[in-house]
């Protein structure tokens, strides 16, 4: 069952953070569900597959019950990327299709945003973003010719959290709530499949 993958993540992980709610705990053994999460790309419901013709989509997959974290699959047709922005919460982002580019950006002494280094990431691979150490940044798919995908997982329910986005000039900002592009969100605890 596709599901059971997830699900088994999620109990995973709400267990982590009950345990050990601190981020250098989350960003080491949480880091290493998410590689198992995305270590095999056979779990995702096409419905969260789906990329738009004019910019990306945000999937929820699962929100916890007390928003301390959720998951969703980013899905980027080519060329597509998000606009200088911040996140407020720890995440970390698992690539499982495709490739990402992600370039981190700091604020400059005249208010405007400057690139650090980018990083691309190919399918396995888990990134992470912090306000406690850099949490700006832009992201696009690194492919021209076919859709890239990416399980993200906030310390919140990030649909949900007021965020920025930011003029890399300027440094004018600009808040916004994303929201989510599904209308529905997987059943993880279906068991239909397995009746008689």
């Amino acid at each position: 069952m596709q599901e059971a993958k997830l699900l088994t993540f999620v109990k995973s992980l709400a267990i982590l953070l009950e345990a050990h709610p601190n981020e250098e705990v989350i960003f080491s053994k949480g880091r290493k569900l998410l590689e198992a999460l995305i270590e095999v790309d056979d779990w995702l419901p096409q419905e969260f597959c789906k990329p738009h013709p004019e910019y990306y989509q945000q999937y929820l997959l699962y929100a916890d019950p007390l928003d301390r974290f959720s998951v969703v699959s980013f899905v980027w047709g080519p060329g597509q990327k998000t606009p200088l922005h911040n996140h407020t919460v720890w995440g970390m982002v698992g690539q499982l299709r495709g490739q990402e580019r992600s370039s981190n950006y700091y604020r400059q002494s005249n208010g405007g945003y400057k690139a650090d280094a980018s990083c691309v990431c190919i399918p396995g691979q888990v990134a992470t973003v912090s306000p406690n150490t850099h949490d700006i940044h832009v992201v696009e798919n690194d492919l021209s010719d076919q859709t890239s995908i990416s399980i993200h997982v906030y310390g919140g329910n990030i649909g949900r959290i007021q965020r920025a986005v930011f003029d890399p000039i300027t440094g004018a900002e600009k808040l916004f709530i994303s929201g989510y592009a599904n209308t529905v969100t997987p059943n993880l605890w279906n068991t239909a499949s397995n009746r008689a």
